[in-house]
């Protein structure tokens, strides 16, 4: 993004619920793709509890995280999503994060992505840290964050690399081995998504 339109485009923010909600994402989509509706599935995964939550309001919570970053994956990305390997759709709720949020896709881009490149093998919370400062200069609704919001979105944020298998618990960088399908569905995307994954893939 440039900084032009970056000044005029507010970031959202909303990420802080749960991780990137893999397993959940693998229930919705199921759901689905079985009558293409997202407002009946919403209904359907409510009145069923299929999220197996104990109260009501936690799979609202759940589901207003997770269903716009599903409605920005395409059919055969869905269909991956549901049949496809832990690892492939770690991979590609991930690149749905990216896609719903613009601060997630850029520090993938930015940071994550550009160190692998460089050789640097970790990313570290003073990594974040600066990301922040540097697009605080264009964006005053991150100047607004409260000192507990931040640290609660950076801590997601590094919790969802961990669960897309792009960081270990030491915060070193994991290259992301792309299954051939999941590599064929991001490159299909202009840019490719496959900038936000820390490979040498283009």
């Amino acid at each position: 993004m440039s900084s032009s339109s970056a000044a005029t485009q507010r970031y959202a923010l909303s990420f802080t619920t749960g991780g990137l909600l893999a397993t959940e994402a693998s229930v919705v989509a199921t759901v689905y793709l079985r009558g293409h509706d997202w407002a009946a599935t919403r209904t359907q995964v409510r009145e069923a509890n299929l999220l197996q939550s104990r109260v009501a309001s936690s799979t609202m919570r759940v589901l207003g995280a997770l269903m716009p970053r599903l409605q920005l994956l395409s059919e055969a990305e869905l269909q991956i999503v549901v049949d496809g390997t832990s690892t492939e759709r770690g991979h590609l709720m991930w690149a749905a994060a990216c896609r719903r949020y613009d601060l997630i896709g850029e520090f993938a881009e930015e940071v994550l992505r550009e160190r692998f490149l460089t050789l640097v093998d970790t990313v570290s919370y003073a990594d974040y840290d600066s990301f922040y400062r540097a697009k605080a200069m264009w964006h005053d609704e991150l100047d607004g964050v409260t000192d507990l919001s931040y640290r609660k979105l950076r801590q997601v944020l590094f919790r969802m690399m961990g669960e897309a298998g792009l960081l270990n618990a030491k915060r070193a960088i994991e290259p992301a081995l792309l299954s051939a399908r999941v590599a064929e569905c991001l490159t299909e995307r202009t840019p490719s998504d496959i900038r936000f994954f820390p490979t040498r893939m283009a």
